[in-house]
């Protein structure tokens, strides 16, 4: 179950990598948050962005209007 959604459509890059960033930083354990996003940082970075922050990736698509990556934290 999703517990935020970051809705960074709009915002030129870095801005939905950094506030993804943070997000997945600030997560608790147990904590999943959907990032969507109109510029393909989020979608691209997914993978990039969960290991240094604890959080895991647990999907991405490219959709018809805008990139949608989501990550867990398991601890």
């Amino acid at each position: 179950m999703i517990t935020e959604t970051l809705d960074t459509k709009g915002l030129n890059c870095p801005l939905p990598v950094l506030t993804a960033k943070k997000a997945m930083t600030d997560m608790a354990s147990g904590e999943r948050i959907s990032v969507l996003s109109t510029v393909p940082g989020p979608y691209t970075n997914s993978e990039a962005l969960c290991p240094p922050t604890g959080a895991r990736p647990v999907g991405a698509r490219d959709g018809t209007s805008a990139f949608h990556a989501s990550a867990h934290n398991p601890r």
